[in-house]
């Protein structure tokens, strides 16, 4: 009697601290675009007859190796959540969930219908058993100047996680910085401004809101719209991210190592944070051949295909709800977004 109820302590402690533990996963998935034309959107690079010659065989090809990109993210389980950007619709998520090899992982979704013109929207995968949804809808960002093209929308999410709390999640892909940093500047600042007042409205209402926000931003750290992010008492934690020998950052362009991508959390939840890490298994990685080392294994060299995964790596964070120590350095069923 004693050894089972040993037995029955142990296994609700277990799973009391299984249920304090959350992985966030962020990943710009590289062009992940269906192989059937929409009429509405500038898709035509992404067909069976176009240059690239994106047929069914490459699709599932990219499907399944964003779905062993995500697997491979977490050793002890699947991530709770992944904010995925440069998805093109919903049967893309719907593949990349119902038959891919994430077929099993029983993750629901949410995803954006943006005004892009080539169509490439955001998403996040939640699990159900991990995250409990409560709202969802899109952020539409509204061009600021004339020669600013429409964007992609930024997509919320709130719900309970496993402790009972509260969760705010924005996903995040700001415009490109085609054209030149300077000029392309003012569109990534818009989208800083109008992600910004949607923090501040959470504040109002809930000072000590748990909220993260995850994606490309097309900047580094230093930059303006980064800068105003962070002013509205949020914390960069990418900043802090731990990486293999020799990777710096998620994107590397002629021979420089960038970090593209980020992850925003607001006080209450920075001093939850376990780990931040880039993640880059030998399997995301190819030679670098002109300036040495390694870059991230894209599935497209200029028109050239290579069966690769993606021209980013991912972020994983991961955090200990019930308390953790703070990082160094800084303060503290599928549905579409209506």
């Amino acid at each position: 009697m004693r050894l089972c109820l040993l037995l029955i302590v142990s296994l609700l402690s277990a799973s009391s601290a299984a249920a304090q533990r959350l992985t966030l996963v962020e990943l710009n998935c590289e062009n992940l675009f269906d192989t059937k034309h929409d009429s509405l959107k500038q898709d035509q690079e992404y067909l069976p007859d176009a240059l690239r010659r994106w047929t069914d065989r490459r699709y599932w090809r990219k499907l399944n190796h964003t779905a062993q990109t995500i697997l491979s993210a977490c050793d002890d389980g699947i991530p709770d959540m992944v904010a995925l950007c440069e998805v093109e619709n919903d049967t893309v998520m719907r593949d990349l969930t119902r038959r891919s090899l994430l077929r099993n992982a029983a993750y629901e979704y949410i995803m954006t219908n943006s005004p892009d013109v080539r169509g490439i929207d955001v998403a996040l995968l939640y699990s159900p058993f991990s995250f409990q949804l409560l709202a969802a809808y899109p952020l539409r960002v509204v061009p600021c100047r004339n020669d600013m093209r429409p964007t992609r929308d930024m997509l919320y999410a709130c719900g309970r996680t496993a402790d009972g709390d509260t969760l705010h999640v924005f996903v995040v892909h700001a415009p490109s910085r085609y054209g030149g940093e300077l000029h392309s500047r003012p569109f990534r600042l818009c989208v800083a401004e109008r992600l910004a007042l949607s923090v501040d409205s959470i504040y109002a209402l809930h000072p000590r809101a748990r909220i993260v926000v995850a994606g490309d931003f097309n900047d580094f750290d230093n930059a303006p719209a980064l800068k105003l992010i962070t002013s509205h008492r949020l914390s960069d934690i990418a900043l802090q991210a731990s990486a293999p020998d020799g990777i710096r950052g998620t994107y590397r362009y002629q021979g420089d190592w960038n970090l593209l991508d980020h992850i925003f959390v607001s006080p209450a939840l920075y001093n939850k944070v376990d780990s931040v890490c880039i993640h880059a298994p030998r399997f995301l990685l190819e030679d670098e051949p002109l300036y040495g080392g390694y870059r991230p294994r894209r599935t497209y060299n200029g028109p050239r295909y290579q069966r690769g995964y993606s021209d980013h790596l991912p972020l994983v964070a991961r955090f200990n709800l019930g308390g953790a120590q703070p990082l160094p350095s800084q303060s503290p069923s599928h549905k579409e977004a209506q």
